[in-house]
């Protein structure tokens, strides 16, 4: 992919020049469209719209004063909860077709608390910024100015306090910063905790800290580890030290299965396949994510230096649904990007903007049923997204598929193709289709059009299985008849051989 990325880059290089684009252009793949998608050659097309953006609110809408610098959101049913980490307060609002209103805003709590401001204990919030709702109510609250974690019942009764572990696993000069945290089932926690780089914190049920897991790969060259190896202590003083990526979010499916995202990546790892900005662990904390599509999971896969947004994707936030689809937030650009369980990129819409479907500075994503909700954190508004026709083709594509309905599968991608006949990933979905069917030729026909090699090669691999086992009676027949050939040729000869002497014999008996 690194070759094709280059290529392309190379071709827009030479649009460019042609077009004489003033300097300070952005990145010239980038259209007007509002949704998009990449080719086999990693060019960006327009794309019918699979998400529209359909409603935007505010405090003002909801009647509160107006939100500040809020952090991050969570769904529960038909509950979206708001942590306003600058107004100290979260907020419960009831999810309906008509729009979003207020349930009640969380201010504080009630029980004892180790916490104390003088000698009086602290039972309001100061800067949280995160939440998780378990399937009874309760509530856990990551209270970062406070060095806290909270766990209230729905009532805001507080059920247990945890402060900083005792524990030779944590730096003693570090405060304890919660950032971010998810729960499972059994009510084990799962924590971000700032400048904490060693992998998500788990607690047990009852609050003690077991450990860390999914710490991340350290990453380095062996120019880096010689040059380490050979330098003087002053010298390795110098240099930064080879420490595990902090992530920045969590996200627990409904497998229990915990999405990681991070931000800290170089650019050029991205085009080496070594950086990971989203991952999926397991209990064990290994990464299980599926990575088949042309890039890996990363947002944009090409970008530009303009209106004061450089680099690469950084993700933020992401949320996955129950077809273990999933969709992440872009920092830098506004953008959102939808991904299939085998990690293809299933469209990106969105943008940098004021106008509804854009951003100022997306912070958290999050989704009730199949629609979509984006939160800002400058502008303090929420955007609501509905999924479109073009976006329901795709997604029953998608499930057929899954429950092994692979005929109704490739009749939504014809659908999906009759909408969008750029949409390369139909392709791709009718051909596992017919792989599935075990229609292995007409499986190869679709893949070779979307030079998916790795598909082809399976199918022309079942494909001559099956040709072989179906014609081996007269495979055996062909080779038993050219085994006999070499006989049936020696014998000829050996007869026409003796009738020529025979020959030669009698017409020298008449001569004499």
């Amino acid at each position: 992919m690194k070759l094709k990325r280059k290529f392309a880059a190379a071709l827009l290089a030479v649009a460019t020049i042609v077009a004489v684009c003033p300097a300070g252009v952005a990145n010239a793949t980038e259209v007007n469209s509002y949704t998009y998608n990449y080719d086999y050659w990693g060019l960006e097309y327009e794309s019918p719209d699979a998400y529209r953006p359909v409603s935007y609110t505010d405090g003002a809408a909801l009647g509160i004063t107006a939100l500040k610098a809020p952090k991050s959101m969570f769904t529960r049913d038909n509950s979206l909860y708001i942590v306003d980490s600058g107004n100290n307060r979260i907020l419960e609002l009831l999810v309906e077709d008509t729009g979003l209103s207020v349930v009640r805003e969380i201010t504080g709590f009630t029980g004892e608390t180790k916490v104390l401001n003088g000698e009086e204990p602290v039972l309001t919030f100061n800067a949280p910024q995160d939440i998780y709702v378990a399937e009874n109510g309760d509530m856990y609250i990551t209270d970062q100015a406070n060095y806290r974690i909270l766990h209230l019942d729905k009532d805001c009764n507080l059920i247990k306090e945890m402060l900083k572990p005792d524990s030779p696993l944590l730096d003693p000069e570090n405060p304890f910063e919660p950032n971010k945290i998810v729960v499972d089932r059994s009510g084990r926690m799962f924590v971000l905790a700032k400048n904490v780089n060693k992998g998500v914190m788990q607690f047990e049920e009852e609050g003690n800290f077991v450990g860390f897991i999914g710490a991340s790969e350290v990453v380095f060259s062996m120019a880096d580890m010689i040059k380490k190896t050979f330098s003087t202590k002053a010298q390795r003083d110098q240099m930064i030290d080879f420490v595990p990526t902090e992530y920045n979010n969590l996200y627990i499916d409904n497998k229990s299965f915990i999405y990681c995202t991070t931000e800290v990546f170089e650019e050029a790892d991205l085009d080496a396949g070594t950086a990971k900005p989203i991952r999926r662990l397991n209990s064990l904390g290994g990464d299980i994510l599926i990575r088949n599509g042309e890039m890996p999971p990363c947002g944009d896969w090409q970008w530009g230096d303009a209106a004061g947004m450089s680099g690469a994707s950084r993700i933020v936030d992401i949320t996955a649904m129950d077809d273990e689809t999933y969709y992440v937030v872009d920092r830098v650009r506004g953008r959102l990007f939808g991904y299939d369980e085998q990690g293809h990129l299933l469209y990106a819409f969105g943008g940098p903007g004021n106008q509804l479907g854009y951003f100022t500075y997306p912070i958290a994503i999050e989704h009730v049923g199949t629609d979509l909700y984006v939160l800002d954190t400058v502008t303090g508004g929420i955007t609501r997204f509905a999924r479109t026709e073009f976006g329901d083709l795709i997604h029953s594509a998608l499930d057929e598929y899954d429950v092994g309905n692979y005929e109704g599968s490739a009749e939504y991608w014809e659908e999906v193709l009759a909408m969008n006949g750029n949409y390369e990933l139909a392709y791709i979905g009718i051909g596992r289709s017919y792989l599935r069917q075990q229609d292995y030729k007409t499986a190869m026909e679709y893949f070779e059009v979307m030079r998916d090699d790795d598909n082809y090669s399976r199918a022309w691999k079942y494909y001559r299985k099956d040709w072989i086992e179906n014609n081996l009676g007269y495979v055996i027949i062909v080779l038993v008849v050219l085994g006999f050939i070499p006989v049936i040729v020696k014998k000829i000869k050996k007869i026409r051989w003796e009738a020529k002497e025979q020959y030669e014999y009698e017409s020298e008996s008449k001569n004499k």
